[in-house]
């Protein structure tokens, strides 16, 4: 990024949230059912004609960041069961090929019981990941909330920071570049690594790279902290998790990153942008040789 930063701000985060309309989820006897609605960001209309338009492809990024001892189920409308290969647990999260259409429901579901509802209103027209995430409304009951957002077309890799811890405890979240790095001279450069704060409810765009990123309290102490690789093109969330229930279990405050992008597939990129000039190369010898 310009100026030695490490990362670049995109914006908000580009979705509206939902707020389950009284909905519990209840540890001993799960009972009762959820309403909460909301929408995909809107970017436009679909054109109408005997044309056909243009199919994009979206990618459904769902998040658990519910914190419950039993995992959930996740159907489109009432019928279709799209986590068929088994419930999401915990801090799980999972992309769905299923392509989505303006006005679908998502209901989520433990067990036989409804835990939350999403209507999406409106698509965006150009090729995206959209996001979901459910989570706690509150430290003092079992009702849920949503948060999405729809992922804009970026060379540089993207990151959602949300914060979805529900309790007293105040927190806040660092990127560090932990790329080894080389003086002129072939030593290693033992300057510490540059670092910036990742601000809850933003979006980032950071250069490919291995990044650390750190949860830590407001006086600076240690929470927890995992590992980031950013590969250009694509969209990753940072989430904190946990709740100090005022009733019922609590869960701790812990740092999930998704998804965890295999480190050598950074090798195998930066392989490909160096074969490249080489590639341009080959290509432009070639023509040359044909108009010869």
């Amino acid at each position: 990024m310009a100026g030695g930063r490490v990362m670049k701000i995109v914006g908000a985060l580009a979705g509206l949230a939902a707020v389950a309309d009284g909905s519990q989820v209840q540890q001993a006897h799960l009972s009762g059912r959820a309403s909460g609605v909301a929408a995909l960001a809107h970017e436009g209309k679909r054109s109408g004609g005997f044309v056909r338009g243009l199919e994009f492809k979206h990618r459904l990024r769902i998040c658990n960041a519910y914190p419950f001892s039993a995992a959930l189920d996740v159907f489109r409308g009432r019928g279709e069961r799209l986590t068929g290969d088994g419930p999401m647990a915990y801090k799980d999260c999972r992309d769905f090929a299923a392509p989505l259409k303006a006005g679908d429901r998502l209901e989520f579901k433990v067990g036989d019981v409804q835990a939350g509802t999403f209507s999406v209103s409106d698509l965006p027209n150009n090729d995206a990941v959209l996001l979901l995430v459910i989570h706690r409304h509150d430290s003092s009951s079992t009702a849920v909330s949503f948060e999405s957002h729809v992922f804009a077309s970026l060379q540089n890799a993207q990151i959602a920071v949300i914060d979805t811890y529900k309790g007293k405890a105040k927190a806040r979240t660092r990127i560090l570049d932990t790329a080894k790095k080389v003086k002129a001279d072939g030593t290693p450069d033992t300057t510490p690594p540059r670092s910036e704060e990742l601000r809850f409810d933003s979006v980032v765009a950071v250069n490919q790279g291995r990044y650390e990123v750190d949860l830590e309290g407001l006086d600076g102490a240690p929470k927890a902290k995992r590992q980031l690789v950013a590969l250009d093109r694509e969209s990753y969330v940072v989430m904190r998790t946990g709740v100090e229930a005022e009733g019922g279990d609590s869960f701790p405050e812990e740092l999930v990153v998704y998804p965890q992008s295999p480190d050598e597939m950074l090798h195998s990129a930066a392989e490909m942008r160096s074969a490249m000039p080489a590639l341009a190369l080959a290509l432009a010898v070639v023509v040359s040789a044909f108009v010869a």
